[in-house]
């Protein structure tokens, strides 16, 4: 039996959920992505409240690893390493674009891959690709969204796009046949079964090295000088 806290601030909706052998229990939800940082820790509490249990008894953390937005990576990672640390659990990480293809699949069966897009402004996205039993054939990296993305894997397969970057993708960038486009999301119930699926497999991360999957630098804006 294994009880698992997992912890999801990767995206516009962060997730704080509780699950007990890769079934989802109970958890909340906060869709005001500048909160994301004061939402954790009080989730937390409450959760643990409600379930008449107490935090000590869980078997590990999990946490979406990225790629996402950079502050909310850093808040999602540095709560579950610090609670892991407190507590002399192992952590286990996903990265967020396989919980979104886990929950593609799921909703949408019968493509021969699947594409997650997660808008990075501009003309950018972060994304990979998956096949229909959600085996990664390209992993996960940031691309330029263009006329020529992945064209030669259009040529004879149904992929579906999918993410908050599809409609940018479908509405002015490429079109072809072969190319389906949904703006869908996943729940805690997904991430729930695939952090399972590590925790079973001993697949821990190490609490010093590890560190959210950014894809790409951050740039901080410099401040205008005064007049």
């Amino acid at each position: 039996m294994a009880l698992l806290l997992h912890i999801d601030t990767a995206l516009e909706k962060a997730f704080v959920g509780l699950s007990r052998d890769g079934v989802f229990l109970a958890g909340f939800e906060n869709i005001a992505q500048a909160d994301h940082a004061a939402f954790v820790q009080p989730a937390i509490r409450q959760l643990f409240r409600d379930e008449g249990c107490k935090i000590t008894d869980i078997d590990a953390v999990g946490v979406t690893s990225g790629p996402g937005s950079y502050t909310g990576l850093r808040v999602g990672m540095s709560s579950a390493k610090g609670i892991c640390y407190a507590l002399r659990k192992p952590l286990i990480t996903i990265a967020t674009l396989e919980v979104m293809t886990a929950a593609a699949i799921e909703a949408y069966p019968g493509f021969d891959r699947y594409c997650p897009l997660i808008d990075a402004r501009r003309q950018e996205v972060f994304t990979a690709l998956y096949n229909s039993a959600g085996k990664e054939i390209l992993a996960p990296h940031a691309a330029l969204l263009s006329n020529g993305f992945l064209l030669q894997e259009l040529t004879g397969k149904k992929i579906l796009f999918f993410g908050n970057g599809a409609q940018k993708a479908k509405e002015g960038y490429f079109f072809n046949a072969n190319a389906s486009f949904r703006d869908t999301g996943y729940q805690q119930t997904q991430l729930s079964r695939l952090l399972f699926n590590s925790f079973k497999n001993k697949e821990f991360r190490d609490l010093a090295y590890t560190e959210p999957l950014y894809l790409k630098s951050f740039h901080f804006q410099q401040p205008k000088p005064a007049l």
